[in-house]
């Protein structure tokens, strides 16, 4: 699934100019091979995307530069969305060769990973081997992902609020003149969502996997997990969301869209509905957008796509920790680890290659900084969020030369979520986390994605997850979260 879907101080656009250029420069010359008769190194690193078919040709062709330029080569291994989590969670516990992988607030949880020693304390290598990350990067992202005072990770330097947008496939939009002006809230969708299931029986109405959440009014205390402040609070108040009235009614309207046939049958095992985006085959979904997000899915699928808000942008935790590459504690080769990172950031040539492939088989450039998509592109659609600084990619066709500056000023619009800075601490309660985690397992998916009746199950989530521990969770997290209050004048 494409997710081209995900911060205190911001990125002006003079400032990005001049790091491009010296990015560039630093990317032709001053990060040579200088020992060119030492062995190369090889780099294992996992990131996370629906596994790519020209994957191993592009890496053949990054090889060969990377190899000139620091005497590295890389060994890419690919994990779909949906499994990434589970399957690092498991190679890391198992001592799995690895020497960077990615990490986030919403897959293989950054800041749990970092207290539990996953990951490499990266701050001398990045005086040093990554010193021109530091210079390139938004210095906001640097800033708000430290755990406990130090940086584990290196953030994509990318949009800086989270604002989710409905996605739809604007040749269906077209075709039966559908207006999306009315359209604020997943109830709204309700009337377009039945023209399409009573005139397109081949389409999807509503492209949905199982990790799916409806837009909510809360903060998360940890992502994707029922402890949350109102995104008013004024008085910090954790409160198990499936107590609400707010998440009552958006799982009433999911069960509604999913007994309608609205979303697919399997929903609640989907990981992906990548073959959906392929065949043109669905109406509408939900991602997280960027400035001029709609030029580059359209440019991703070969067809029109528009969206219209479905939330403000706020500046979340994960939003900050949104995407993000570690250096495993485990790897043989941290310098060199973070000798590539430095390059994946400041050289427009290698980031460019990992994005977009190969010139003349994946792209053409149709200038010195836009390019074009080619038939075989299809077979190489890397999640471009999750490879680094996006800052110094290529345009695409129709993008216009100010995008830079749109992503400021998307940026200046974000509104400080009320726990941004607030990184939960759950070691004291590991096992109760550990225990409320298999509820989720069984409840969540199921619930938010309409394929059970909230009203026979939200009451059996609720009392298996007290079982568990969440109250004891919540009021960890409240105690936690009052001493930061306190401490930081909220």
């Amino acid at each position: 699934m494409s997710k081209k879907k995900k911060h205190f101080s911001l990125l002006f656009t003079t400032l990005v100019t001049i790091t491009m250029a010296l990015s560039a420069c630093a990317g032709n010359n001053n990060t040579a091979n200088t020992n060119p008769s030492e062995d190369p190194v090889e780099l294992i690193w996992y990131t996370i995307g629906t596994p790519q078919k020209d994957l191993g040709k592009v890496v053949a062709e990054v090889n060969k530069y990377t190899l000139d330029k620091i005497n590295v080569t890389l060994d890419v291994k690919m994990i779909d969305f949906g499994d990434y989590t589970q399957k690092m969670q498991v190679m890391v516990a198992s001592g799995e060769p690895m020497d960077i992988l990615f990490t986030s607030s919403w897959a293989f949880d950054y800041v749990q990973n970092s207290r539990k020693g996953a990951f490499l304390q990266l701050d001398d290598l990045l005086k040093n081997q990554g010193k021109g990350i530091v210079d390139t990067i938004n210095p906001a992202f640097m800033e708000g992902s430290r755990v406990d005072g130090h940086n584990y990770g290196i953030p994509a330097n990318k949009e800086l609020p989270a604002q989710e947008v409905f996605r739809f496939n604007k040749e269906l939009l077209d075709k039966y003149n559908l207006d999306l002006s009315s359209v604020k809230t997943m109830a709204d969708l309700e009337p377009l969502l039945k023209t399409i299931k009573e005139n397109e029986p081949e389409v999807t109405p509503y492209a949905m996997v199982k990790d799916f959440m409806p837009v909510m009014p809360f903060d998360y205390v940890i992502e994707k997990m029922p402890m949350a402040v109102y995104m008013d609070t004024t008085d910090y108040k954790v409160v198990n969301i499936f107590e609400t009235p707010e998440i009552k009614e958006a799982l009433h309207t999911a069960r509604k869209f999913y007994q309608a046939g609205y979303i697919s049958p399997e929903v609640a095992t989907s990981t992906s509905v990548d073959d959906l985006y392929k065949a043109g085959k669905w109406f509408t979904d939900r991602a997280a957008t960027q400035p001029l997000a709609d030029n580059l899915w359209s440019v991703s699928y070969g067809y029109p796509v528009v969206s219209t808000p479905a939330s403000q942008p706020y500046i979340y935790n994960w939003s900050v920790m949104g995407s993000m590459q570690a250096i495993s504690a485990n790897s043989e080769h941290p310098e060199k680890a973070m000798e590539f990172l430095n390059l994946l950031n400041t050289d427009p040539v290698l980031r460019n290659m990992m994005d977009s492939g190969i010139e003349g088989v994946h792209y053409e450039k149709i200038s010195s900084n836009m390019i074009k998509n080619l038939p075989d592109a299809k077979n190489y659609d890397m999640a471009t969020f999750s490879l680094g600084n996006i800052m110094i990619n290529y345009l695409n066709e129709g993008d216009p030369e100010n995008k830079w500056e749109q992503f400021k000023q998307f940026n200046d619009s974000g509104i400080p979520a009320p726990l941004l800075g607030f990184n939960f601490d759950t070691s004291k309660i590991t096992n109760e986390i550990a225990a409320v985690q298999n509820v989720k397992e069984e409840f969540w998916a199921p619930l938010m994605t309409g394929s059970v009746d909230p009203d026979q199950y939200l009451a059996k989530a609720n009392e298996k997850f007290k079982a568990a521990g969440l109250d004891t969770i919540i009021a960890e997290a409240q105690t936690q979260l009052d001493a930061w209050k306190a401490a930081n004048n909220k």
